[in-house]
């Protein structure tokens, strides 16, 4: 039986463990990067390992998401990460330069390689062939000393693509009809592969799209093969050595195969407040617009510029509309510049904004209120737009265009459509906003610059044999990152200040959480299913700890954080019966008794409800080693114990 794509690469960097999907491997990691949200973070962790320069083949930093700076403390931030990377050898693309995917695609990405990165959109590498992950910021950190970077080895689903997309539909709409069909708990603990003959119509930053927005699917990774497509835009970007061919062998096995058509599909949108609720804009045509934003590393490319800009010449936005556009890189605003398709986009009424994450991190432009946004972005949950009751509409480059000119939702399939944009056969390589590190002989006399902003992140202790808390909050199913750690602008800057960072955490669900948890002490925290999906923000775990809180109970969990909280020190749980969900409520006493003797020896664990009188039967869904690491309380006490 032949290998399918995944799995070659994870053979060619299996470091532990064995490839049965559902069994802990441990892989080799190439590269990884960070972006200045969680990176500030993963640096300090960095530096409390005390490895004095990575290891990796190349690590490199980002400034992408805190660049709107109205304090001190996004610019200091910005310093320390310029500081420490130049002292420990890694790269550093400094404000400006693009959005971290992006940029890391057009100049970094090799095929083959694995990468992972503190963001959950890491996987855009795969477009490119990488085996490319999202991790927490303590990952990434272990990874760049050297480590071993640990995921549950995953099943592999094929989706077969036929066809050829029609004018008007694109990329995007080919991962909103694969979140439709599989939702987003669809890809837990999958691979999403993409194969067959469809795939050679597909150009690598189409591909990027598909790859990126899989993590809305809840997926380990997804991953296209690298062909001669992949050949060609290397080649663009002045990096044809960095091709590798690969692909899946014929007879390669999969767990389930999937069709999509690329030539019947239509037009989609997700609707909110999910990138699973995905109908036909023919059918939502007509609605009034109020506001779209273009760009985000899903749809930031130079064909995805220039398919705007082609829409919008000549033309002017609706007088009712406000129109921002985010070029993905500097790479893709420079040759806008140059051949005249930024001039259309200004002259049509877009207000153009910096290369980075912007609107899509909830960096500015929130909608007005009750207002309706379309946006090319990746994700719509509510309140991450910044207006509370915002509708947020996810949809393809071509359809926000066309809605920006029209003043309501279109069909951009009901236009005229001009000749298909082809990309260059040479990129505008420009390299000199990527600060390399110090030379090793050096870099012990480059000193590492803090702001006041700039705490300690908090200290996990060695479990206990008993925890007794209350039950401090309930939440219901598909609770996101953004409802535990929120993002926008007014909240971003304190991301390496825990003790601040704290008043916030769960706001979108309880305003009243932080006050609660001080007051008790901390406690336990229950939850629906796909508890934790979207960013792979590690704060959505720290800031926890830092309230207190020792468990998190759910009914299931989302991958990436389930592992931040196992490296924060909280117990990751889940019922045994869905249904005892319903028997706890906030406020409920609950018992934890020798937890310890439970996870070293894989016994039972059982919850007393005390207020209730109700035993629980719970399972902690980790591995032997994360079981150690746990009753280390956490990964860096764990590290250290293992130096």
């Amino acid at each position: 039986m032949g290998q399918n794509l995944a799995e070659k690469i994870i053979a060619a960097h299996l470091l532990s463990g064995d490839m049965t999907p559902g069994s802990e491997i441990g892989l080799k990691i190439d590269q990884t990067l960070t972006q200045d949200a969680t990176g500030t973070m993963a640096y300090l962790e960095f530096e409390a390992m005390g490895v004095p320069r990575v290891k990796t083949e190349r690590s490199v930093a980002y400034i992408d998401h805190n660049t709107l700076q109205n304090g001190f403390e996004n610019a200091d931030d910005h310093r320390f990460i310029r500081t420490v990377c130049k002292k420990h050898g890694v790269y550093y693309s400094r404000p400006g330069n693009g959005i971290c995917h992006q940029v890391h695609l057009e100049r970094f990405g090799v095929p083959g390689k694995t990468l992972i990165g503190s963001d959950s959109h890491t996987p855009t590498g795969g477009g490119i062939g990488m085996l490319a992950m999202g991790a927490g910021g303590m990952d990434v950190a272990v990874a760049m000393g050297g480590g071993a970077y640990y995921i549950t080895m995953p099943r592999v689903l094929k989706v077969a693509l036929t066809g050829r997309l029609r004018p008007g539909v694109s990329a995007k709409d080919v991962i909103l009809e694969v979140l439709r069909r599989l939702s987003v708990k669809g890809g837990v603990g999958r691979v999403i592969e993409y194969g067959g003959e469809g795939v050679a119509t597909l150009s690598v930053p189409e591909r990027a799209t598909i790859t990126n927005m899989g993590a809305e699917l809840g997926a380990t990774t997804s991953i296209f093969p690298s062909d001669e497509v992949t050949r060609r835009f290397l080649k663009a970007q002045g990096r044809e050595e960095d091709y590798t061919p690969l692909s899946a062998d014929p007879d390669a096995a999969y767990e389930q195969t999937i069709e999509v058509d690329l030539s019947s599909l239509q037009p989609l949108a997700a609707m909110p407040h999910s990138p699973d609720a995905v109908q036909p804009v023919a059918a939502l045509a007509g609605l009034p617009v109020d506001q779209v934003c273009i760009g985000s590393c899903t749809n930031s490319s130079l064909q995805d510029m220039m398919k705007v800009a082609a829409l919008l010449k000549g033309k002017t936005v609706a007088p009712t509309v406000s129109l921002t556009i985010s070029p993905g890189s500097r790479q893709v605003f420079t040759m806008l510049a140059l051949n005249g398709a930024l001039a259309d986009m200004i002259a049509a009424g877009a207000r153009v904004l910096e290369c980075a994450c912007g609107p899509c991190i909830g960096m500015g432009q929130s909608p007005n209120s009750a207002g309706v946004s379309l946006r090319t972005f990746n994700r719509n949950f509510e309140g991450r737009s910044g207006t509370a009751d915002a509708r947020v509409f996810l949809v393809s480059p071509e359809t926000a265009a066309a809605s920006a000119l029209s003043g309501v939702l279109t069909d951009p399939t009901t236009l005229p459509q001009g000749e298909p944009y082809q990309l260059p056969e040479r990129f505008l390589v420009n390299d000199n906003m990527i600060d390399p590190p110090a030379p090793v002989e050096e870099m012990d006399a480059v000193e590492v610059l803090r702001g006041p902003n700039i705490k300690e992140f908090p200290v996990s202790h060695a479990l206990e044999s008993s925890i007794e808390k209350p039950a401090v909050l309930k939440v219901g199913d598909n609770i996101t990152t953004d409802h535990i750690m929120p993002a926008g602008a007014k909240i971003l800057p304190y991301r390496s200040n825990i003790p601040y960072l704290s008043q916030f955490c769960f706001g979108v669900c309880d305003k009243s959480f932080p006050e609660r948890c001080k007051s008790t002490g901390g406690g336990f925290v229950v939850g629906g299913e796909n508890y934790g999906q979207g960013s792979s923000r590690e704060h959505a775990a720290l800031v926890p700890l830092y309230l207190g809180v020792r468990a998190v109970i759910v009914k299931s969990f989302a991958r990436i954080h389930c592992a931040n909280l196992v490296n924060a020190g909280i117990l990751p749980l889940v019922f045994c019966d869905p249904a005892d969900y319903d028997r706890i409520d906030e406020g409920d006493e609950l018992l934890l008794e020798k937890i310890d003797e439970a996870l070293k020896t894989g016994g039972e664990i059982v919850l007393q409800n005390k207020t209730k009188g109700a035993n629980i039967a719970l399972t902690c869904p980790v591995s032997q080693r994360q079981r150690e690491m746990l009753l280390a309380g956490g990964l860096l006490n764990y590290t250290r114990e293992n130096a």
